[in-house]
């Protein structure tokens, strides 16, 4: 099924296509003067859609939605859509920003114009609290691993735009190693904390044998950590599979902790310093 047609009603009544009725009728309104074909339930992409002929086709994805149009995950199709455009009165559910925009910080994904993924970063590192801006600057990284490569032309054009003490503070935290933002959450944890950095996807072999990536680990300590999700309880081959690894790292020394959701940030990072205190780090 191809993508649906997202179109101005007030265009294709002008224009003839359809009639009042048939409008009503046959499609349904994404935002103000947006309709799609009934029935339909807009994915975020087509929502992006909406947005841009929202504005007329004259503004430019930005922020979250952009990251998303690049390949980013964990996007909620709910989350609102950015755009740089000179409006100031965007429907629910848009959020569009008045902000100097140079002709080299936009690009096109599928015949729809978006900031570049350095300007994407640029902005994500700006607009978002510091945690959230970091997990979604990794979250970007992890598809787009040069994002950040013309970032300090971007911040040269604009070295007044609001929001660069929060980049600033970002980007040394920020590690396109994290597969989730809940992997991003665990690092910065153990940073915030005070406990060494940890590297990302860390491989750990057994001779030529790859036993496990681990989400993140201190490998001068042998220790590691990882983020468990719901697969070990729903999945019995997932949870066998899990068991003989634990055993295999436990076998090769190392000491792994397994981060489940329901773990205290107080207890995770207890358990971390423990256990490099016990392999000779101090702080």
């Amino acid at each position: 099924m191809g993508r649906p047609r997202i179109f101005l009603g007030s265009e294709a009544l002008a224009r003839g296509d359809v009639s009042e009725y048939e409008l009503r009728r046959w499609h349904q309104p994404i935002l103000r003067d947006v309709y799609v074909a009934k029935p339909w339930t807009p994915n975020l992409r087509d929502r992006i859609a909406a947005a841009y002929v929202w504005s007329k086709r004259r503004g430019v994805i930005a922020g979250v939605a952009a990251s998303a149009l690049h390949g980013a995950q964990w996007v909620d199709v709910t989350h609102p859509v950015e755009l740089i455009w000179r409006n100031g009165r965007p429907p629910r559910g848009l959020v569009v920003r008045n902000e100097g925009l140079a002709p080299e910080e936009i690009t096109t994904v599928g015949g729809i114009p978006v900031t570049t993924p350095a300007r994407t970063a640029f902005d994500l590192g700006r607009h978002l609290p510091l945690d959230q801006a970091v997990a979604r600057l990794d979250a970007l990284l992890w598809v787009v691993p040069s994002a950040l490569r013309d970032l300090p032309a971007v911040m040269a054009r604009h070295p007044g735009a609001r929001g660069m003490k929060t980049l600033r503070a970002a980007l040394p935290l920020v590690d396109g190693g994290a597969a989730s933002p809940r992997e991003t959450r665990l690092r910065l944890l153990f940073v915030n904390a005070g406990l060494p950095r940890p590297s990302t996807q860390v491989p750990v072999f057994d001779g030529r044998q790859l036993v496990r990536t681990l989400d993140m680990a201190w490998e001068d300590y042998l220790v590691g950590a990882e983020y468990d999700g719901d697969q070990h309880r729903t999945d019995r081959f997932q949870y066998a599979k899990d068991v003989r690894v634990k055993r295999k790292l436990d076998s090769l020394g190392w000491h792994v902790l397994f981060v489940i959701k329901e773990d205290s940030p107080v207890e995770i990072v207890r358990s971390a310093r423990a256990a490099l205190t016990a392999r000779g780090w101090r702080p």
